[in-house]
């Protein structure tokens, strides 16, 4: 029989406290995994993960907004694609049987 251990989930507040305390610097990742039970690897990613979302913060959401209207486009242009396809096909069948 198979030991299944569920995986831990820690709240958002949790990481950025433990982040934190990474970046300050005043303790060892080493100490600050051993005082919060939780694995070194886990806090150093979550320091990388903190140190890389910092400067967005003071981003106005122009570069995020941006992105997500580019997707939405390429999403409209893949969706436009596939009915011009279809209606192309759909004119060839019409001209077959009618």
């Amino acid at each position: 029989m198979a030991n299944t251990k569920e995986r831990k989930v820690y709240r958002a507040e949790f990481k950025a406290k433990v982040a934190m305390e990474a970046v300050a610097g005043r303790l060892t990742i080493n100490e600050i995994a051993k005082r919060h039970e939780i694995h070194p690897v886990q806090v150093s990613k979550w320091k990388k993960q903190f140190l890389e979302a910092v400067p967005g913060i003071f981003d106005n959401g122009n570069k995020r907004q941006g992105v997500v209207d580019e997707e939405l486009t390429d999403q409209l242009y893949q969706q436009i694609g596939r009915l011009k396809v279809e209606l192309d096909w759909l004119k060839k069948k019409s001209v077959q049987f009618g």
